[in-house]
């Protein structure tokens, strides 16, 4: 069931941006591509919106993953878009993740309203491979779930550090 949520323009131009891979970038602008965001509903629940401050940038220190986890509200639904840099057997990739976060510890009236409008936001980000459900910490705790759904066995590493971490 659609909820009649409308996406923001600013979430669409975002997705863009996240997408599209510049060669020639210099090592200032690659810092300052986003690596993470986060979007919420409006105040007015009427459409999606990029959430202020909410975002992890490819230069920032730390580990991005544990920064995505420690991100998102304990107790409210929110959808994020994460530019994943993982290592497989093979090769190093890159591959955007639709995260739709919904903690069983959040409103109800927020979980219905999130799920039924997660499709508005799909259609949006047309060409993303992996889509990701969370219902709590236990299913993203762990970087070995994330690598499952990004190649399965065959990756051996996230943002630099071995799964086994």
């Amino acid at each position: 069931m659609a909820s009649g949520v409308k996406v923001d323009e600013n979430v669409l131009h975002l997705f863009n941006d996240m997408k599209v891979r510049k060669a020639n970038l210099s090592e200032d602008e690659k810092k300052k591509r986003k690596k993470v965001v986060l979007f919420c509903l409006s105040s007015d629940e009427k459409k999606i919106v990029v959430e202020e401050g909410r975002e992890i940038l490819q230069g920032d220190e730390g580990d991005p993953y544990n920064k995505l986890v420690n991100m998102l509200p304990p107790d409210d639904c929110r959808y994020a878009l994460y530019d994943a840099t993982f290592m497989t057997k093979e090769t190093k990739k890159e591959d955007l993740v639709f995260i739709f976060w919904a903690p069983d510890t959040a409103p109800l009236k927020s979980k219905m309203i999130y799920a039924s409008s997660k499709d508005a936001i799909k259609k949006k980000f047309t060409g993303i491979k992996h889509e990701w459900q969370l219902n709590g910490l236990d299913d993203i705790k762990d970087r070995r779930s994330l690598a499952e759904k990004l190649g399965g066995s065959s990756v051996v590493s996230l943002e630099g550090k071995p799964l086994s971490e």
